[in-house]
């Protein structure tokens, strides 16, 4: 379960925006980009085996999705 900032898996955020009302837009190589309404588009990588993100990039996921901080902490 992801912790902090740490230790989010790319399926655990992908599962997070789905909630949110984020729906898939397209696949760019190995990023997958979520889309809510007009106003934010979200990129997810999808790398290596364990499938973790740093937590910089997942810094800026949590700013493209216009959501706030608290609430993706809030989701343990």
């Amino acid at each position: 379960m992801p912790r902090g900032l740490r230790n989010w898996s790319a399926a655990a955020v992908i599962r997070f925006l789905r909630k949110r009302r984020f729906v898939y837009a397209y696949t760019r190589g190995s990023h997958f980009y979520y889309r809510s309404g007009r106003a934010h588009l979200v990129c997810v990588p999808i790398h290596g085996k364990s499938g973790v993100i740093h937590p910089k990039t997942l810094k800026g996921i949590i700013r493209q999705s216009g959501i706030p901080e608290k609430e993706w902490l809030a989701n343990e």
